[in-house]
């Protein structure tokens, strides 16, 4: 099945926190883009849910979001690791801090080979 993205995903695995009133979980990045991400998580939320975002880029480098889930695939726990795709694809939909940062990080990703 072909890829229906315009915006290229880059292969990065970043620690991050989510969640739907505050980002308490803990979850990774596979990859990310300008305007969205994967996380790889058994804790998935529904497709259309809002969802905070945090992560950190550098030491001063704080990155708050709201996202929305496009799609989930959840996963059993004992099986989590064994599947290629188990946790959910989120779009961006508005910074509440570090949009410069993480724009200037997207863009550093367009030069990594």
């Amino acid at each position: 099945m072909a890829d229906k993205r315009d915006i290229k995903r880059h292969k990065k695995r970043l620690s991050i926190r989510f969640g739907i009133d505050e980002a308490t979980r803990v979850a990774f990045t596979e990859d990310i883009s300008a305007t969205g991400m994967f996380i790889k998580t058994p804790n998935v939320c529904p497709p259309n849910t809002k969802i905070k975002i945090e992560f950190s880029l550098g030491e001063n480098h704080i990155i708050e979001l709201e996202a929305r889930v496009m799609w989930a695939k959840k996963v059993p726990q004992n099986l989590f690791h064994l599947v290629k795709k188990s946790g959910m694809g989120i779009r961006f939909l508005r910074f509440n801090s570090g949009q410069d940062h993480f724009m200037q990080f997207c863009e550093g990703l367009s030069f990594d080979k």
